[in-house]
């Protein structure tokens, strides 16, 4: 596996999340594998199936995690020095040219990516846009209505 990118902050949700599989999760579905048993005949137990899928989903996901974590290049975005540059962890102000909205994106790894937080991911197509220009630059960005042209108005490594 190649070098994972992860911010700080993702690196720090990715452990909290593999913490709490390996101490909760694991432990919940070990019970509940060991209750589905004392009811008998393993054959048609659904509670046994459900519990085997579980714990097939959370051990995959452990795996998931520590593979990650593993190959995590965490940076932390206070820092970079990118000379002004839109980079991996750093936030971007934006204006659409067309309608004049101003937003502002965080440019993450994959796993941290919420739009809901103004996180993208940097394989989106806005992130790929703006990697390398810099405050003043225009970039067109493909959207499903077609080419939306974004005005780079700050950028920013908190």
């Amino acid at each position: 596996m190649s070098s994972v990118p992860l911010t700080k902050h993702g690196a720090q949700l990715l452990k909290d999340e593999l913490h709490h599989l390996k101490t909760k999760e694991r432990q919940a579905v070990i019970k509940a594998i060991a209750e589905a048993r004392a009811h008998g005949d393993l054959s048609e137990n659904a509670d046994y199936d459900a519990a085997k899928e579980r714990q097939g989903f959370v051990e995959g996901r452990i795996a998931d995690l520590e593979g990650k974590l593993g190959a995590a290049q965490i940076i932390d975005p206070a820092t970079l020095d990118a000379d002004g540059r839109v980079v991996f962890a750093s936030t971007v102000d934006l204006e659409d040219l067309e309608s004049g909205d101003k937003v502002t994106y965080q440019i993450v790894g994959t796993d941290e990516a919420d739009i809901k937080l103004s996180k993208v991911s940097v394989t989106s197509p806005i992130a790929r846009a703006l990697i390398g220009k810099t405050a003043g630059d225009v970039v067109g960005v493909q959207a499903p209505s077609g080419i939306r042209e974004y005005e780079i108005l700050e950028v920013r490594y908190v």
